[in-house]
């Protein structure tokens, strides 16, 4: 058997990493075929796949899917769901919608202002631009932080730079403290929802933050509509949620939001937010920091609003008003599949989300707009008679910005069926032009290089890996002689994280980007009108993303054996094993590293078992008498780096090697138990939760062993 039968996700060459200092081993493709006939079959609907995606149907449905504001519980939301449900229906796909009720607060009352030592009130307005007929649509959400506090507070104002807890301990060598007061953060460094949660850890009884231009506005470059960046009106939507605690429903945690479920009340909720927040443009910010006095912050505090900046406290002193309506709204999730022909057990599932802020042509309808694509090609191939070994299953998630809503109740509704039939989550988010990107488990770092060796490059640069990895070694992040590109760890911040952090499906998030800039992030004017003339102008991007993550289903339902690969993981793992011992020594205290070491060791061992065992048996020519079983272990490998305690003080988040931070919220933290005990210097905890990792290691090292035995017989 040969190697699109038997190791489907391998293309012309398989490296295997068999040791820490790396010994390197070739295999050819031909070893792994199963008859020539079969192969070219194989490699024909593939083609034929990847010629089927058209670049103006993913325009129009951009146009057509952010036509209006459909944020969740809006009419043009549940519009746009049916509106999926029914174009996959009409290409051939089982498609209906599951519906979930959900707490989603809105703005009842917004108020910001400056009451000394001068007056001024905040617009806390987008006004549209006659450039952008979307800009001034009806039904748009104002500018708010979901999930904010209800409260109105009058205190001196505080800068405090990008508000995460590397500022705060500035501030208190500098002797300033924000106890009783109200904190002007600037957006980024750190997920926006870690800024209130830090403020109210130190004492702030109000959060207000703000997109500088330096990150986000004229500083970058010219400012929409004449350019694609910030204007100074703009603002940055988004949920304050407390995320690194749990995703989802605040009133459900861990069970499905359906219409008849036990809710908590909101003061047993964990993930609400305790004091008022809201975002401003940079407009409005600038009077409010104009009003500081106090000392001259740090260098690296300074934006680029023509000022000096000073921390405070005061003498600025302002108002901050919010007061939301806290009511349950349905979102609707569509869920769309195609039946497997030999294994209908085991479903592939991809997914993007389909609610918006505002229009969010760009987040999410870029996006969401590729995966309809692919389940249009699918739909074609069905027609010519090609079927998927493993169930499809195609998913346009609701409620996502919020707090990653629809695909988290989905998963927590169906979680014991989702732990015994998924196979891998692939996600995508917004997408834009430039080059392909991947993150995810590196069980499947080798195959999606190898997806991504098969699919050309737009601009006609090689293949899509060969123009990534040519723009990685100009940025200087060279993978050297390593056959295989890097793929980044993922945190949170999209719809994979119920999947792999809690679930432990190992996931994928792809999309293109790197060659496009801009500001209108969760602004109105995150419109058709601004993405195409800024973002993938030609949508040639968006179908080549189209055309990669279409051939991974294809690979992953067709694989005789998954495509599954440990060496890769093994040496990613030794690196972050590598980073935590580092940290250790660099500390006043040095944690016991060993049991992870060795732990780690042995997971090098039966990667290089298994990957000796494959070619075992392609030399023999057939596949293991027990294929199913064999999948069935493979797959399941990363639910063994689940822990069913979770991590400390967030027993939601169950994955050992990838989580989210605690005070990054999007950013991630690998082996996060550890990591975070030692940065925090929690000596005990540390000791712990090395245990629970090499536990957890040595667990997903015998689950490899086991696959190993399967492939010789055993």
């Amino acid at each position: 058997m040969r190697s699109r039968s038997l190791y489907r996700g391998l293309a012309a060459t398989i490296v295997l990493a068999l040791a820490a200092n790396t010994t390197f081993i070739s295999v050819n493709a031909t070893e792994f075929t199963a008859t020539a006939a079969q192969n070219r079959n194989e490699s024909n609907w593939e083609e034929k796949f990847r010629a089927i995606p058209q670049a103006e149907r993913i325009k129009e449905y951009v146009r057509l899917l952010s036509a209006e504001p459909h944020h969740i519980g809006s009419a043009a939301g549940k519009r746009n769901a049916e509106w999926m449900r029914d174009q996959m229906k009409s290409w051939g796909l089982d498609a209906t919608i599951e519906e979930f009720d959900v707490l989603f607060p809105t703005p009842k009352e917004r108020i910001l202002e400056l009451i000394s030592p001068e007056k001024y009130q905040a617009k806390l307005k987008e006004p549209a631009i006659a450039e952008d007929p979307d800009s001034g649509d009806q039904n748009q959400l104002p500018t708010y932080n979901a999930y904010s506090g209800d409260g109105d507070v009058t205190a001196q104002l505080v800068y405090v730079n990008y508000g995460v807890p590397a500022d705060y301990e500035q501030l208190a060598k500098m002797n300033v403290d924000v106890k009783g007061k109200i904190v002007i953060a600037r957006y980024g460094a750190s997920w926006r929802g870690i800024k209130p949660k830090v403020a109210y850890e130190h004492g702030a009884v109000g959060c207000i933050i703000y997109s500088d231009p330096k990150e986000d506005g004229y500083y970058q470059g010219d400012v929409y509509p004449k350019g694609p960046y910030r204007n100074e009106n703009g603002v940055q939507r988004g949920s304050v949620m407390d995320m690194p605690i749990h995703p989802g429903d605040p009133l459900t945690p861990g069970w499905g939001a359906t219409k008849n479920a036990r809710r908590l009340s909101r003061d047993e909720a964990k993930t609400l937010m305790k004091i008022p927040v809201l975002p401003i443009s940079y407009g409005d910010a600038l009077p409010l920091l104009k009003s500081l006095s106090g000392q001259v912050v740090p260098e690296s505090w300074r934006g680029a609003l023509p000022i000096t900046y000073h921390v405070g406290p005061g003498p600025a002193t302002v108002r901050l008003k919010v007061v939301s309506d806290w009511s349950i709204h349905t979102l609707y999730n569509v869920v769309a599949r195609i039946p497997g022909s030999v294994y209908p057990d085991e479903w592939i599932i991809r997914g993007n989300h389909h609610d918006a802020w505002v229009n969010g042509a760009d987040d999410p309808v870029s996006g969401m707009a590729v995966v309809l694509e692919e389940a249009r090609a699918f739909g074609e191939l069905l027609k010519q008679g090609w079927r998927p070994k493993r169930t499809i299953v195609f998913c346009a998630w609701d409620g996502e910005e919020p707090g990653l809503l629809g695909s988290t109740e989905w998963a927590e509704q169906h979680a014991e069926e989702l732990k015994q039939k998924a196979v891998v989550y692939i996600n995508s988010d917004s997408t834009g032009k430039g080059f392909f990107n991947a993150s995810g488990s590196h069980t499947l770092e080798r195959f999606i290089n190898d997806v991504a060796r098969a699919v050309n490059d737009p601009k006609g640069r090689g293949s899509i890996l060969e123009a990534a990895r040519s723009r990685r070694s100009r940025q200087g992040r060279d993978d050297g002689e390593r056959r295989d590109m890097r793929i980044g760890a993922l945190g949170s911040g999209s719809d994979y994280t119920a999947f792999l952090d809690h679930l432990g499906v190992a996931s994928l998030n792809l999309g293109f980007g790197g060659e496009g800039g801009g500001g209108i992030y969760h602004s109105v004017y995150d419109s058709f009108a601004w993405y195409t003339r800024f973002s993938d102008t030609t949508f040639e991007c968006s179908r080549t993303l189209a055309q990669a993550a279409g051939t991974a289903i294809m690979r992953l339902a067709d694989a005789r054996i998954l495509p599954f690969e440990f060496t890769n993981f093994a040496e990613t793992v030794s690196g972050y094993v590598d980073e935590i011992a580092k940290m250790s020594t660099q500390s006043m205290k040095e944690a016991d590293i060993s049991p992870l070491r060795k732990s780690a060791a042995r997971l090098r061992q039966a990667a290089d078992d298994y990957d000796r065992a494959l070619r075992s048996i392609a030399n023999i020519g057939d596949l293991p008498a027990d294929a199913k079983a064999l999948n069935t272990l493979l797959y399941q490998s990363e639910r063994k780096l689940l822990s069913d305690a979770g991590l400390p003080r967030r027993e939601w988040f169950k994955h050992q090697i990838y989580a989210p931070g605690f005070y990054t919220g999007y950013g991630v933290k690998t082996l996060p138990g550890a990591r975070e005990a030692i940065e925090q210097k929690n000596w005990a905890e540390a000791a712990e939760q090395i245990k629970v990792i090499s536990r957890t290691l040595d667990a997903m090292s015998s689950q490899i062993e086991a696959a190993a035995r399967k492939l010789q017989g055993q």
